[in-house]
């Protein structure tokens, strides 16, 4: 199962919702997932690689990737086993990251959503993740699996 993650640049209950990933993160595992497609901007992205890195220790054939949405784009890859860069090459850098993240719920079964509002790219991405069809899991549905791992 391939797992991908949407949400703001930033979080303001930071500690709530990195206990709320990496919670999110277990239980995915436990359900199968083994790929998790991170976009590497902002809190929400930093605190879903920390989680999946998090649950590497007890699920460790689990692959933590950065979808990067330019090939010049520099990043810490501290928190990912690898980089992947989905066929982006015609389309314009303004819309990069808009795609990209349309590529990543495309590639992805399940979308795990920390979206607070309706306008602004994380409410576009899952707009389009529940018009797909895809498992979404939000923090605003305040349902917080158990963690044990």
């Amino acid at each position: 199962m391939t797992v991908t993650f949407c949400g703001h640049r930033e979080v303001l209950q930071a500690t709530e919702v990195g206990n709320w990933l990496r919670n999110v993160v277990c239980e995915l595992c436990r359900q199968g997932a083994k790929r998790f497609l991170v976009g590497g901007y902002g809190a929400f992205d930093r605190l879903a690689a920390s989680a999946v890195r998090e649950a590497k220790a007890a699920f460790p054939n689990v692959t933590s990737i950065l979808v990067l949405p330019y090939l010049d784009k520099r990043a810490d890859l501290a928190l990912y086993d690898e980089t992947l860069y989905p066929p982006l090459e015609s389309v314009p850098r303004r819309l990069a990251i808009v795609r990209r993240n349309t590529w990543m719920v495309a590639a992805a079964e399940v979308v795990v959503a920390y979206v607070l509002h309706d306008w602004g790219g994380a409410a576009k991405t899952l707009a389009y993740a529940k018009k797909q069809g895809k498992v979404v899991v939000s923090f605003s549905d305040g349902k917080t699996p158990r963690r044990d791992c």
